[in-house]
């Protein structure tokens, strides 16, 4: 008699996930998941909100990526302690990925850790990486059909980013439209938009953000534990 087995493909990866987030939960340290597209200003957005962050919190960054530590260069500039982590064509940061970043963090000397997942709107948005919030960034310059075409990188995030709206004038991304789509898919996303250029925005995200961490560390929007 043969018996067919069949398993869970994510199966390795939501382990280390749930060990992810246990570790920093205990620690008392918030994880965030900042997904999005290539070119969607991930990297410009945490330049211009980390400053406002760090006046109240200890933060660190695990900057992902498929080569080279420019993005992480960015980052450390602003005197964050940041680790790259290099996926090597990979499309996606996996969790043993991140358990491996987190070694390298000083964890009982942090309070917030930002994951700038690589630049990609679909596969990322497939695996839990032990964080505790998600977060999905959406450029103007990419269009204001994202949300349909690609709705799980919206669902299940706490909070969505328009990130380049000082360059709506030049497109035809037509925000309300984006913003029903975003709300079709989830109802509860906060949405902020936001200017890296001008600072509109970015100071509601910091208190935002700030906000989260002074909570108890939630479970994990993706999770299913």
């Amino acid at each position: 008699m043969k018996v067919e087995v069949l398993k869970n493909v994510f199966e390795k990866n939501e382990n280390a996930a749930g060990e992810n987030r246990r570790r920093l939960s205990a620690r008392g340290v918030t994880c965030i998941n900042l997904l999005g597209g290539a070119g969607c200003g991930k990297t410009s957005i945490l330049e211009a909100v980390l400053p406002a962050l760090t006046k109240s919190l200890r933060v660190a960054v695990l900057e992902g990526d498929l080569a080279t530590t420019r993005d992480a260069a960015r980052i450390a500039e602003l005197g964050v302690p940041v680790v790259q982590l290099l996926t090597e064509g990979g499309c996606h940061l996996n969790a043993t990925l991140i358990e491996h970043g987190l070694d390298r963090l000083p964890l009982d000397e942090i309070d917030l850790v930002i994951i700038e997942n690589v630049g990609n709107p679909i596969c990322p948005a497939n695996f839990d990486l032990g964080e505790h919030l998600r977060i999905s960034v959406l450029s103007v310059t990419e269009g204001d059909d994202k949300p349909s075409k690609y709705p799980l990188l919206f669902k299940g995030v706490a909070a969505v980013l328009l990130t380049k709206c000082d360059l709506l004038p030049h497109t035809d991304f037509d925000i309300e439209q984006a913003r029903q789509d975003i709300r079709r898919v989830n109802p509860h996303a906060q949405i902020f938009e936001t200017d890296v250029k001008n600072g509109a925005g970015i100071e509601q995200l910091a208190q935002w953000i700030l906000t989260q961490c002074q909570q108890p560390a939630p479970p994990s929007l993706c999770s299913k534990e």
